[in-house]
């Protein structure tokens, strides 16, 4: 991994000021953090990836949508037990993934 952008999506997550950063910066940064330090950032980027599943991007695009809560299943599924986050986020990912579904079978 590249140190110099590891160290740019840090500084950017730093200059950003909030307690999670959102929408595709936040995917991007998250996304890149998460493969260096898993149990650090893996549960924000579960968390947004199930926020951008619920986006004006992706709200009328269900395989998309299906992709990013897989992905946001499968981020928080690989936290550790101990993790104090885990069992949130997977909840929450699980609950969308299943909320989504149900959509899905409705208009089938």
């Amino acid at each position: 991994m590249d140190q110099d952008i590891v160290m740019r999506a840090r500084v950017q997550l730093l200059s950003a000021n909030q307690r999670v950063v959102r929408g595709t910066e936040g995917l991007r940064i998250y996304r890149l953090l998460t493969q260096v330090e898993p149990e650090v950032y893996g549960s924000k980027l579960a968390y947004v990836l199930v926020e951008a599943s619920f986006s004006a991007l992706v709200r009328n695009l269900p395989e998309q949508r299906l992709a990013l809560l897989d992905e946001a299943v499968t981020v928080a599924s690989a936290l550790d037990t101990a993790n104090p986050y885990r069992a949130r986020v997977l909840a929450k990912a699980l609950a969308a993934r299943r909320e989504l579904e149900g959509r899905q079978a409705q208009e089938v």
